[in-house]
């Protein structure tokens, strides 16, 4: 049996922050509350002048993937580690079957590479493709393996790209099934001409692969999910909002009562478009993911958007490719793979430049790192949250504590930092994770195949027709036991 006693700290959670103590035993939070006593044999942590916050739940990695000829760098057990080393405790990740494979063989098959996980984890499953067959997996995921969201690529044409009888029949069966539509909302088409278009003007590099992925082409595909949406009445999740232009979208659309919820990536809270006209190709092509780095004034509106509740969750889409991956697009920018990492950095990088300016509250944080993210998903309260029979995954978070992310000191295994030499201030002095410290202090203590897999009850039947308390962020859900 092993207990851990947090003193002195203070507690925050998304809706207030409290002076208390806390107790875990085994994988469960047991006490919350003052002038607590610490129980005998307990491992006591003192985090006086510090904060005891949920850890975080990175809402979208990609671990281990197959993309555009590669893999990428960090499997579950070293991305799952680094986000342990960051404050991370949770990851959702993605299943995302090839056009025509058996959705439930390539679940199966990320089941079996999950095993390594150092923390614990969860999958959306991507639509790709549509049948009959597809239909009743769908079912079979959302009744019997805990998965409740699917992934829709609006983007990757003649690869993974969903066409608009995909995207309807699946939302349709989203709904019956009580789970969220997730879309990647890009524009497939508009993409394949202007990337042909671009390249015709002889623009090969780097560069050209923001020209080929304008803010509307983003834009409209948001338009056109949220439209799909509200015509089958169904909640839609929007992951990394990275334009002014998408993130009214949602705006509106949440301003007429539709439920729409927005997801933004660290990365474009606080880099620009000008990464990509970096004399090196190494430099610039590391910095290719999509949707792209957008121009300076976008991630502006973005924290404006989680400052007023239209954007919701703060993700990474951690996907490390090395350089010598990056070179295979050297004379030609489609061929990049796409992906940064960040699952590592995320916390950090946040709470320098929303807290420290500012732009949120602590608990804002909370709410936007973990606790709306486990209340979509529907894992809340057992995760993002500090509370008695809350799972015992915690971040004590030094405010004071100072760090210079560099590729040299990360975890992640990628050979690039897209917050390379920024500074910040306030990072996480131990990460507790199932009631185990598995970060103190710089010495990372993750164990591989430690993770649990998460299973996501549905929601409820009335899922569609539900209206949204004040104080909650998803439907009345229904547990099984």
């Amino acid at each position: 049996m092993s207990t851990l006693f947090i003193r002195g700290g203070t507690v925050v959670n998304a809706d207030r922050e409290f002076k208390a103590d806390v107790i875990t035993q085994d994988s469960k939070i047991i006490a919350v509350g003052e002038n607590l006593s610490a129980p005998a044999g307990a491992t006591v942590v003192d985090a006086g002048g510090q904060y005891v916050m949920p850890g975080g739940i990175d809402p979208h990695t990609h671990m281990q993937l197959p993309f555009m000829g590669t893999v990428t760098m960090d499997d579950f057990f070293t991305g799952t580690a680094a986000g342990l080393a960051g404050g991370n405790t949770t990851i959702i990740d993605f299943v995302i079957p090839d056009p025509q494979e058996n959705i439930l063989d390539a679940y199966k098959k990320w089941r079996g590479w999950a095993e390594k996980s150092a923390s614990d984890y969860s999958f959306h499953v991507a639509i790709t493709w549509w049948s009959e067959q597809v239909r009743k997996d769908m079912g079979t995921l959302v009744n019997e393996e805990g998965v409740n969201s699917f992934k829709h690529f609006m983007a990757y044409k003649n690869a993974i790209m969903c066409d608009d009888e995909t995207l309807v029949n699946s939302f349709k069966r989203s709904l019956e099934l009580g789970a969220m539509p997730t879309v990647h909302a890009e524009n497939g088409e508009l993409v394949y001409l202007l990337q042909k278009t671009v390249s015709e003007m002889g623009i090969k590099g780097p560069e050209g692969h923001p020209l080929s992925r304008p803010p509307m082409v983003e834009a409209e595909a948001a338009n056109r999910a949220i439209a799909i949406a509200d015509v089958l009445n169904v909640p839609i999740y929007v992951v990394h909002v990275s334009c002014v232009e998408a993130a009214e979208a949602i705006a509106r659309a949440r301003a007429r009562g539709q439920r729409v919820y927005g997801e933004v990536l660290a990365g474009h809270l606080v880099l620009d478009d000008s990464v990509y006209r970096h004399p090196d190709f190494a430099t610039a092509a590391a910095h290719v993911m999509s949707p792209p780095f957008r121009p300076k004034g976008n991630s502006e509106f973005l924290w404006r958007g989680l400052q007023s509740g239209n954007l919701h969750t703060t993700a990474t889409d951690h996907c490390t490719f090395c350089a010598a991956q990056k070179a295979a697009g050297k004379d030609d920018f489609t061929k990049i793979p796409n992906g940064c990492g960040g699952v590592e950095e995320r916390l950090a990088v946040i709470w320098d430049e929303g807290v420290n300016t500012g732009r949120l509250t602590p608990s804002e944080f909370v709410a936007v790192t973990s606790a709306n993210t486990a209340k979509l998903f529907n894992i809340y309260p057992q995760k993002g949250s500090v509370s008695v029979g809350a799972d015992a995954d915690l971040v004590v978070w030094d405010p004071a504590g100072t760090k210079t992310l560099s590729v040299k000191t990360q975890f992640s295994k990628g050979d690039f930092n897209i917050f390379e030499g920024r500074t910040v201030k306030g990072i996480p002095s131990h990460t507790v994770s199932q009631g185990e410290l598995v970060y103190v202090q710089g010495d990372l203590r993750a164990v591989q195949g430690k993770g649990r897999y998460i299973k996501r009850a549905p929601f409820s039947s009335n899922f569609a027709a539900s209206k949204l308390r004040g104080d909650t962020l998803a439907p009345t859900a229904v547990k099984r036991g």
